[in-house]
């Protein structure tokens, strides 16, 4: 049973309870009025002429019926003052509730019977308004990065047209510029595909909404496989990889999405590696489900940008000259990944390493 549930049951409860106290005080008061009435008037000479007998007479001739209605009329006036308090109360929590979206920092007010409701109310605000920052504050990271990506793609695409002019223009170019000409338009276009990419990164994150599809894949194999595939650019800066595998490793998962994830840590890993280090991969069976861990030689992440490694366009490096990392986003699609597996992703680094540490349990 969630917290709302367990607010609201409380409260009704609450009031039930109130009501309930209040019809046996009730009943025990009348019977108590009853009795002492009784032992008054048998204490009493009447002579019959008096303008209280025939009423008198007529109640004690009648008192079962009298007690019965009086009880009936008190339990009516009990719950229906019972009733109206509720509706009180939800009077007062539906008018609060619009100071949910309100954006004010004002906390809600409301009786102190019903201060769990409040309290309730005031953390879904905080967390309301927490979420919005976070969401304004990706919001501008994203378009900060665009404009960035804008003016980015201008330096390469004016290098790719004047050194392409030269070569148009140029009829007697030797054989040697002609190569260092084209050598470095390629290398201007491959940075303009980059930029180009990183575009449609954030445009599919945006737009796209992941779901499994779930089938038994071999891990081991798996690991094995994209290890491999990065080889070259292992050889491009002196890397090595060493992948340790506890046996053969079997996981009911989405293969192309966990591909997705582990191309992404070990990509994270290579472009913030010392160069002519090592980058390690373990993995092991675990309790219903699979430990990975991706650890990486490299500037120590201060705990400030630890803790936002995962939002979306966050970069660690923030100069866009750089050419380290992307878009900010291939560890926030990572994480969403591993979340949709039900596992979990931690990241950690400290004394020139930087590891992230997975679990995958097994899918249904």
């Amino acid at each position: 049973m969630n917290e709302k549930r367990v607010s609201s049951l409380s409260l009704a409860m609450q009031i039930i309870g109130q009501c309930l106290l209040a019809e046996v005080l009730y009943v025990v008061g009348l019977f108590g009025v009853a009795l002492a009435g009784i032992a008054i008037c048998t204490n009493m000479i009447w002579q019959g002429t008096e303008p209280l007998y025939p009423l008198l007479s007529w109640i004690a001739s009648h008192m079962e019926l009298v007690l019965a209605g009086l009880i009936l009329l008190g339990t009516v006036a009990i719950f229906t003052w019972g009733w109206v308090r509720a509706i009180r109360y939800v009077s007062l929590i539906a008018q609060a509730s619009a100071c949910l979206v309100d954006g004010s920092d004002e906390r809600i007010r409301l009786p102190s019977a019903l201060y769990p409701v409040e309290a309730q109310m005031n953390r879904i605000k905080q967390e309301a308004q927490r979420n919005a920052q976070l969401a304004r504050e990706a919001e501008q990271r994203k378009n900060d990065l665009i404009v960035y990506l804008a003016h980015d793609l201008k330096t390469p695409l004016t290098s790719v047209i004047g050194y392409l002019t030269l070569l148009r223009d140029e009829g007697q170019i030797s054989e040697d510029l002609r190569r260092k000409y084209l050598s470095v338009s390629l290398e201007k276009a491959e940075r303009l595909e980059e930029l180009i990419n990183e575009f449609f990164e954030i445009t599919r994150f945006n737009l796209s909404r992941l779901t499994l599809e779930i089938s038994r894949v071999n891990l081991t194999r798996m690991l094995e496989q994209i290890a491999y595939e990065f080889r070259p650019m292992f050889d491009e800066k002196r890397l090595t990889c060493r992948l340790e595998v506890a046996g053969e490793l079997e996981l009911k998962c989405d293969a192309n999405k966990l591909e997705r994830v582990f191309d992404n840590l070990i990509r994270n890993a290579v472009n913030y590696s010392y160069a002519g280090s090592e980058i390690g991969i373990h993995a092991e069976a675990a309790e219903n489900g699979v430990r990975l861990r991706f650890c990486n030689h490299g500037d120590t992440i201060p705990p400030e940008k630890l803790s936002r490694i995962f939002e979306q366009f966050f970069r660690l490096d923030s100069a866009r000259a750089s050419r380290n990392g992307g878009a900010g986003l291939g560890l926030a699609i990572a994480r969403e990944i591993v979340e949709l597996h039900h596992g979990t992703i931690e990241a950690h680094s400290a004394d020139e390493m930087v590891e992230f540490d997975l679990f995958l349990p097994n899918q249904p």
